[in-house]
């Protein structure tokens, strides 16, 4: 299959080439910016929601009955599953792919599970990219599960256009670790496994917490209460992601969020080119190695080591020819 083959499958739905335009752009194949490039113009029509919460929360299977819910609205539904590394091969472990594999043979639902590699933030290295395919592909709803919750989970507020923390009474300091940052990204907060003991007190500190947060978008996070497992206060939870949505829709701010989100993007490609060209430079022209040996022994200091290297960089040529670093 060449790229002109892959890229009408993709915007054919075909899952086979969804599945193979993703693994290009997850292994950073040569085609993976000509892929990219071309569908750009069809993207921009899902709606991305980010699920993210500590491990044990619930998460997976709240995403596996929320796709039930879609799917029963007849909406097609896509779910990026981002999982730890294998520490043997680099891959996703893919344990979030078998507990939803009910859905598996529904052709109106696509699952793919895809590793960090180490990644910070919970999202995997091209996760951005492979929503771009899915979104291409026409999925309506794309739900993007990360590995856990911590400080740098706050990245997926980048990639989601609504992101929901789910949390779980009796789960210790979930709510002192939203304090770090995740109060300032969530879009909602839902409580599951709702049938335990504390749901008040959970609920309490959460409101408290909001009340003290200021918005620039005026937006006030509601506060969803579930039992995923027994399918319980998911109606609520698709009507809360709604409201949020229609919200958005007349909101002013919701083109200067879209712009932020797309300067993050620019900013995350623009440094990963210059670091490439850094070390391409440096590694053509042996520098790079040496300079890594005299900073390591303390015969240089590493930000000396930076500025040798940068006179290097202004002079190069971008690679395309059309101007100077």
């Amino acid at each position: 299959m060449n790229v002109d083959q892959l890229i009408d499958g993709i915007l054919e739905q075909d899952t086979r080439a969804i599945a193979r335009g993703i693994s290009i752009i997850e292994n950073r194949s040569p085609q993976a910016e000509t892929i990219l490039r071309r569908i750009y113009a069809r993207t921009g029509r899902a709606r991305i929601v980010g699920v993210t919460g500590a491990p044990g929360s619930g998460k997976s299977t709240l995403v596996d009955r929320l796709i039930a819910q879609y799917r029963q609205a007849d909406l097609r539904v896509a779910v990026l599953a981002i999982d730890p590394s294998s520490p043997f091969t680099g891959g996703a472990i893919l344990g979030d792919r078998i507990r939803m594999q009910a859905h598996g043979v529904d052709p109106g639902t696509y699952i793919r599970s895809m590793a960090t590699r180490g990644h910070l933030g919970g999202l995997a290295r091209a996760a951005v990219d492979a929503l771009s395919i899915l979104d291409a592909a026409g999925f309506q709803i794309i739900l993007v599960e990360t590995v856990g919750v911590g400080q740098d989970e706050v990245e997926v507020a980048k990639t989601a256009d609504i992101t929901m923390v789910v949390l779980v009474p009796g789960m210790g300091d979930d709510i002192q670790t939203m304090k770090a940052g995740l109060m300032e990204i969530s879009d909602l907060f839902v409580i599951n496994k709702a049938d335990r003991d504390g749901v008040p007190r959970v609920e309490r500190e959460l409101q408290a917490l909001l009340s003290l947060t200021d918005r620039s978008d005026d937006w006030t996070p509601a506060i969803v209460k579930t039992i995923a497992l027994e399918s319980v206060g998911l109606e609520d939870l698709v009507s809360a992601i709604d409201q949020f949505f229609a919200f958005m829709k007349t909101s002013p701010r919701r083109t200067e969020r879209q712009r932020e989100r797309t300067a993050a993007r620019l900013r995350e490609l623009l440094q990963e080119r210059l670091l490439k060209t850094a070390l391409q430079v440096g590694n053509a022209e042996g520098e790079f190695d040496a300079l890594v040996k005299r900073v390591s022994a303390k015969e240089l200091d590493p930000y000396t080591a930076i500025e040798m290297l940068m006179p290097k960089l202004e002079r190069r040529p971008i690679e395309d020819g059309v101007g100077k670093f």
